[in-house]
């Protein structure tokens, strides 16, 4: 059998139509409200996760410092997956599997979000951020695939993507962190910028 672009493409699209419309959507709401009354209080997002999850956190955090698709003021966000020098210190020192908590030990304050994101939902060092999350009184939002993994359990907000292609979770994420950011556009549009 050879490999088809076409296939490949429809395979994904149709994968996203069943786990997106119209049940899964309903859930991103609730999480992007609960999103938008912490920045009102003065609260931040730090964002993780690992290989493709990194540059998605690295993507949120862009979109929310800068902005999506609307005008409106910068929000706070942090992705914990961008100081090279905090990340290879600590990860050659102590452990991979703290890095993330580490970060989240010294800047999450009670009432930011720690927003992981696991195509597995096993990531053992999003599970240690996690952790210390909650030590701290920070909401936990799991951004996750598959059946949730051991995040889902440790999430105060979380919105699984129910298939098992690493790419189609990543491609079903990628449309779900932009609804957020669209919500918080808006949320916040009428805020001076």
């Amino acid at each position: 059998m050879t490999y088809s672009i076409v296939d490949d493409v429809a395979g994904t699209v149709a994968a996203l139509q069943r786990v997106l419309v119209p049940d899964l959507t309903a859930n991103i709401t609730p999480v992007a409200a609960h999103i938008a009354d912490a920045i009102r209080a003065g609260n931040k997002i730090l964002l993780m996760g690992n290989g493709g999850s990194a540059a998605d956190a690295q993507h949120i955090a862009a979109e929310l410092v800068g902005r999506y698709k609307i005008e409106r003021r910068g929000l706070a966000a942090i992705a914990l997956t961008t100081d090279s020098s905090v990340l290879t210190a600590w990860s050659n020192d102590y452990s991979y599997e703290t890095v993330f908590s580490r970060q989240v030990e010294a800047l999450a304050r009670p009432g930011d979000i720690v927003w992981g994101i696991s195509t597995s939902g096993n990531s053992v060092n999003v599970m240690r951020a996690f952790e210390a999350a909650q030590r701290v009184g920070a909401t936990t939002f799991g951004l996750l695939g598959r059946t949730g993994g051991k995040l889902a359990a440790m999430s105060d907000l979380s919105v699984i993507i129910p298939l098992e292609q690493t790419d189609q979770i990543q491609s079903a994420h990628q449309i779900v962190y932009h609804a957020i950011c669209a919500y918080l556009d808006h949320a916040f549009q009428s805020d001076d910028a």
